[in-house]
């Protein structure tokens, strides 16, 4: 949800243009003037620490991402199989949007590593694929919330509670 927030503050309040425009509007005021690449190199600079916490805690997802998926070598937190015959059809459709959701995460955890890390000539081409994953990360959040409502509406009343409290039961 933090880097969600770092990705929204990024396009919406600290959007570099807007930041310039608000720059530009208070310099006016006390008659100081600079150029629009000025105030947009300006605005990037304000914006930077704002900018690094997105990157950190993209660090922290690296590492959460490689737990996750070094747990099932320990029994834990097992790999669901979409394949599984026994399954009913909401059950595989589950497990196939979380197979996609776990790639989607692991194409912007090496994207964005390739950004820091990688090539220069690379650098724009993979920015352009990072920069897509908040598309998909806003679509998850919604299914996934939407899913947990079914089910608590529905079938498996008391969901909330167990996800909460970890489905310890007193």
């Amino acid at each position: 949800m933090l880097l969600l927030i770092t990705i929204l503050l990024r396009l919406t309040w600290m959007e570099k243009e807007h930041m310039a425009g608000i720059i530009n509007t208070y310099l006016t005021t006390n008659e100081v003037s600079l150029t629009q690449d000025q105030l947009i190199v300006l605005a990037k600079q304000i914006r930077q620490p704002m900018w690094q916490w997105h990157v950190y805690l993209g660090y922290v997802l690296v590492g959460l991402f490689s737990i996750r998926f070094a747990l099932p070598f320990w029994g834990e937190m097992k790999i669901q199989n979409p394949l599984n015959k026994t399954l009913t059809t909401k059950e595989k459709f589950q497990r196939w949007v979380y197979i996609f959701f776990y790639f989607c995460v692991l194409t912007s955890l090496v994207t964005g590593l390739l950004i820091e890390f990688g090539s220069k000539t690379i650098k724009k081409p993979m920015e352009e694929i990072h920069e897509l994953s908040i598309y998909y990360l806003l679509s998850f959040i919604i299914l996934h919330l939407a899913g947990v409502a079914i089910a608590e509406f529905t079938t498996q009343k008391g969901i909330i509670s167990k996800i909460i409290s970890g489905g310890n039961e007193k």
